[in-house]
């Protein structure tokens, strides 16, 4: 019997049971395959209706719930490719915070700039903890958040064990700013107060929803 995937007005309510599901560890949530039809509705209809989201929606701690590779599309009405629940004993987290970023890491190639923030990407194991941590940027146009990773941190209860700083492509290339078009970026396709998903510049598609206080 063929999967019951959701109507085009009901992939908000799946992403946002996915996502709720994933914050207080329920074992009552969406399969799989209806997750990546909601995230595959999602972005059409963002896309369709031109939806623009405000780069405060973006900031804050966001823990990566679910995630489908680029080959997840549908072919008619039939769904091809799989995606998957984030295992919760290696959580991934993503932060947005407001920052002002040196002059020349990462600019728009539009003549008006754009409100830079700092981006950190880790995955936690125990108390072990690998952080990705950079330079933002979100010019506004088509829901785009480019980035670029500019430091590698290792620690273990709180205390260093490795970290490295990384040349900006804007050095590497010895001009004064990277074009956004050459740099890793989230496409946002839904942004709520809990939850958010987006198509990375790999293809692959992914949810995340707000980290709680405590």
């Amino acid at each position: 019997m063929p999967t019951a995937f959701p109507s085009t007005t009901d992939f908000a309510s799946i992403l946002t049971q996915a996502a709720t599901a994933v914050r207080h560890d329920h074992r009552d949530r969406p399969s799989a395959q209806t997750v990546v039809a909601a995230l595959l509705q999602a972005e059409k209809a963002a896309k369709q209706q031109r939806i623009l989201y405000p780069l405060d929606a973006l900031l804050g701690d966001w823990q990566l719930c679910f995630t489908a590779p680029r080959k997840a599309h549908f072919k008619g009405e039939t769904l091809i490719g799989k995606g998957f629940y984030i295992p919760q004993f290696a959580p991934a987290q993503i932060s947005f915070t407001p920052a002002i970023a040196p002059p020349g890491e990462l600019s728009a190639d539009s003549a008006s700039p754009s409100p830079h923030f700092t981006i950190n990407n880790q995955v936690k194991l125990g108390q072990l903890i690998l952080r990705f941590s950079g330079v933002a940027q979100y010019p506004g146009k088509k829901n785009l958040l480019a980035f670029e990773f500019t430091h590698l941190r290792l620690s273990l209860f709180n205390r260093t064990l490795y970290q490295q700083a990384f040349r900006s492509r804007a050095a590497k290339a010895k001009v004064h700013t990277p074009s956004i078009a050459n740099l890793p970026f989230f496409a946002f396709f839904w942004v709520t107060e809990t939850a958010i998903a987006a198509r990375g510049r790999g293809g692959g598609v992914a949810l995340w929803v707000r980290k709680s206080a405590n």
